[in-house]
């Protein structure tokens, strides 16, 4: 990443500070940060001020009271925040912290805005992966922690042929449905886990082994702080992130009232692609996924190919072979070219081929994240390097 400038790393600090008192997902803060900046938003809040205006429609009273008194409960846990020990405990857990406007923000959290303006304040990231770049080319699959032996076999299938292919599987770290579709990815390259508490946190704590090897190979992402154990609404703030970060949701598995749905609710708020597996008509676990088919225009999808054919960028040619790595014949704008032309097979950092590209670090990492989507460099641990 990118070196901030000043004030740019105090708006990421005032914004980290916010994730330790301010729920994630709520849309008139949302409003306060993008009209204010999260330096005056903070600043106020824990000088136990009142809040700024939005410049919207005034509020109505009752509507106005009740923003106040949750104002006001934000503010005695901002009062008891200190920046530099949460900051200093992250970085003792291996986790940083990215803000919009950073390299390693994914810019599909732009779509949250069509979600009802649920923009989080921040990410919370551990791993050695860039969340970014991972993100770029990837696929949600999700489904029930009460999974069947059917649905594991599926989400298995699907993710590690979607990883042959360099598409990315981002889900909720969950039994079931997640822990097996994160499991099958990791035997080909990386994936992405979104959970609802710190990273520092093994929830559910018998996939404390599967978190550490995502964080060698991919990423684990939140918008909590480290300490933060996750209660009950948590998971279903979190389920627009895995919606917002990829631009199709496949539901594998889903009971009737299952937090997949919600998952897949949000996708369609979003207008990405919404994907169902079929399933036994007496399976209990497969409701929620027919209900998809015959009542939200979910597609129906069997394999790693039907998915592709949903969410491969347009005019992108689909494989017609086995599976493997998809490589993408594309004519490279010149700054593009020279960031390729600087990547050695050996590996290098971004700051490395940045200055051997002639180029910016910024404007290098965007490169390379367009040349990671499709398939022309990978990360290693050198950093980047062109795929063997």
């Amino acid at each position: 990443m990118s070196e901030r400038s000043v004030e740019e790393e105090a708006e990421a600090r005032a914004r980290a500070c916010l994730t330790a008192a301010v729920p994630p997902g709520d849309p008139w803060v949302a409003a306060l940060l993008a009209e204010h900046g999260a330096q005056r938003v903070w600043r106020r809040l824990s000088d136990g001020a009142p809040p700024p205006g939005t410049g919207g429609p005034e509020p109505s009273p009752a509507e106005e009271g009740r923003l106040a008194r949750r104002w006001r409960q934000w503010g005695v846990r901002a009062a008891r925040v200190d920046a530099d020990a949460l900051l200093e405990a992250s970085a003792e857990a291996g986790t940083r912290f990215v803000a919009p406007g950073d390299p390693e923000w994914p810019g599909r959290l732009l779509a949250l805005d069509l979600d009802g303006g649920s923009r989080p304040h921040g990410l919370w990231v551990r791993g050695r992966g860039d969340l970014r770049n991972l993100c770029l080319r990837s696929v949600a699959v999700v489904g029930a922690r009460a999974a069947t032996a059917y649905g594991r076999h599926v989400a298995s299938e699907l993710s590690y042929d979607l990883a042959e292919r360099s598409v990315v599987t981002v889900s909720g770290g969950a039994y079931g449905i997640d822990g097996a579709a994160h499991r099958a990815a990791l035997a080909v390259g990386g994936t992405v886990a979104v959970l609802a508490c710190g990273l520092d946190v093994d929830y559910p704590r018998g996939h404390a082994a599967l978190f550490t090897d995502i964080a060698r190979n991919g990423v684990l992402v939140s918008e909590h702080p480290v300490g933060t154990t996750p209660r009950a609404p948590d998971f279903l703030v979190r389920n627009r992130l895995i919606a917002a970060l990829t631009p199709g949701t496949v539901v594998v598995e889903a009971g009737w009232r299952s937090g997949a749905l919600n998952t897949a609710s949000h996708a369609l708020e979003m207008h990405r692609a919404l994907m169902a597996v079929p399933g036994p008509v007496t399976s209990a676990v497969s409701v929620g996924c027919h209900v998809l088919l015959r009542d939200r225009q979910a597609a129906c999808v069997t394999c790693a190919e039907d998915v592709m054919a949903h969410v491969a960028p347009l005019g992108e040619p689909l494989p017609d072979h086995g599976p493997g790595p998809l490589r993408v014949a594309a004519d490279l704008d010149p700054e593009t070219a020279r960031v390729l032309e600087a990547v050695p097979r050996s590996g290098a950092g971004a700051a490395t081929i940045a200055t051997r590209g002639g180029t910016t670090l910024e404007q290098a990492m965007r490169s390379l994240g367009l040349l990671a989507a499709a398939g022309r460099v990978e990360r290693c641990t050198a950093g980047w390097r062109v795929p063997r």
